[in-house]
């Protein structure tokens, strides 16, 4: 029997429609229930629950849509488990748009939650995810103790006499992935002008998390532009992306991010904006969406959102388009590389990191099994979902201990902070790195710290 488009009806108190109504029906049509997608799915592969999957999941909600099936605690705690890590999408063979399902479908959850008065936002996400996490300066703020305790061995010393666990269980998990912190470098000029031929005219965006723990990599991100005859600015009216509120289903807050950071970018004569962390280019990319999604009647907003999607690249999709100068300095190391999710399934950016590495002398890259399986990081997943966080970090630390590579090399921070927590717990000193730094390091002559 072949599916048919239905309009959703009323649901039952008939006084709303249902939620995920907002939603174009033809998206979930597009499923033809294969589970090809199932073999890719983290959270299957852990669990082997059907809800688990994203077949499952989109049956979900489509019941939900049709008013078969009510959005009770049990069916939101299918869809909450699902990592959004969009790998389903690079396994499906009929080209199911999973991630313009589940996100929509989170926000009108959300504000059906709201409008029904229940499960309001918790001190956590309210105080940490939204109220200082997507503010870099509140972030740097809020570190200066740790940075402080690092350098004194306090924190070693709490955590040997037992003093963490008094913290909450989610305090007690931001202290775990926490890395050593870094003296800050200096703030990057406005303007930093390109070295040799000027080639490229283009902005740098610095994030939020990413700024406040991975200042170092923006700083080796700018460099390397440099070093391939890009002009890169640094608009300082920037904010963070919205993914922490989009992922999460707080849409509007979400949407005000986005105008802000359209504005910020609007330079006509920017070749593109650069971003160096998966998930936040990948929620850049999706503004157009976004503006499909949550401001239907806003004309102007859509085509602004629209425009600056459209300019969006991560460092290593640019590079690659520029054409790279090859790097002289030799980094003697072995290596493997993490698929970061976002930048694999959501963004399609494989190649492009793996060729840039492959100009750096010296440097050798070992396969990773399972590279393109999430590892649990997933934004703020990590911190809420800490059972399966934690099993697939797990996952993740088997295969590239494995490998048996001094460093692995990934492009998303929250990436970095999961596999870094794990190889501390596993007292492992391979190194976490980023491509850019591998390539800034090259690119100056200077050597890796392993």
């Amino acid at each position: 029997m072949t599916d048919t488009v239905a309009p959703p009806p009323a649901d039952p108190v008939g006084s709303r429609p249902p939620v995920g109504s907002g939603i174009d029906y033809e998206k979930f049509l597009d499923c033809v229930h294969c589970g090809l997608c199932t073999a890719s799915c983290p959270t299957y592969l852990e669990t082997g629950d059907e809800n688990n999957s994203p077949r499952g999941r989109i049956y979900l909600m489509r019941a939900v849509t049709d008013g078969r099936l009510e959005l009770n605690d049990t069916v939101k705690r299918h869809l909450d488990l699902c990592l959004d890590c969009r790998s389903c999408e690079s396994a499906c063979p009929s080209g199911v748009q999973y991630g313009r399902l589940i996100e929509p479908f989170r926000i009108e959850t959300q504000q059906r939650d709201a409008a029904e008065n229940k499960h309001r936002p918790g001190w956590f996400q309210s105080w940490i995810l939204y109220g200082m996490f997507p503010f870099p300066q509140r972030l740097r703020w809020a570190l200066w103790p740790a940075r402080l305790a690092q350098m004194t061995g306090l924190d070693r010393l709490a955590e040997n006499l037992g003093l963490l666990r008094i913290l909450p269980e989610k305090l007690r998990r931001m202290h775990r992935l926490l890395p050593p912190l870094r003296s800050r470098e200096p703030r990057i000029p406005e303007i930093l002008p390109a070295i040799g031929p000027k080639r490229s005219r283009v902005a740098l965006f610095t994030g939020c998390v990413a700024d406040a723990m991975f200042h170092h990599v923006n700083w080796a991100t700018a460099r390397v532009l440099q070093q391939n005859g890009c002009e890169v600015i640094t608009p300082r009216q920037q904010v963070c992306c919205g993914a922490i509120h989009y992922h999460s289903g707080a849409g509007d807050p979400a949407l005000d991010l986005a105008r802000t950071n359209a504005t910020a970018f609007a330079a006509s004569d920017i070749d593109a904006v650069i971003i160096n962390v998966a998930g936040c280019g990948s929620m850049l990319k999706d503004y157009g969406h976004m503006g499909e999604e949550l401001a239907k009647q806003d004309q102007l907003l859509r085509k602004s959102l629209d425009q600056f999607a459209g300019k969006v690249k991560d460092v290593s999709e640019f590079l690659a388009e520029l054409g790279p100068i090859a790097p002289k300095g030799e980094i003697p190391l072995t290596a493997t590389y993490h698929d970061a999710c976002h930048l694999c399934h959501a963004q399609k950016i494989r190649e492009q990191p793996r060729d840039l590495l492959s100009l750096v002398p010296g440097l050798k890259i070992v396969p990773l099994p399972e590279s393109e399986i999430c590892c649990g990081a997933a934004g703020s997943y990590n911190l809420t979902e800490s059972e399966m966080a934690d099993r697939l970090a797990d996952r993740k630390l088997k295969n590239i201990l494995s490998t048996g590579a001094q460093a692995v090399i990934n492009g998303n921070a929250g990436c970095s902070l999961q596999i870094q927590a794990a190889l501390r717990q596993a007292k492992s000193r391979i190194w976490v790195a980023h491509p850019m730094e591998i390539l800034d390091l090259s690119y100056r002559g200077l050597k890796p710290p392993v």
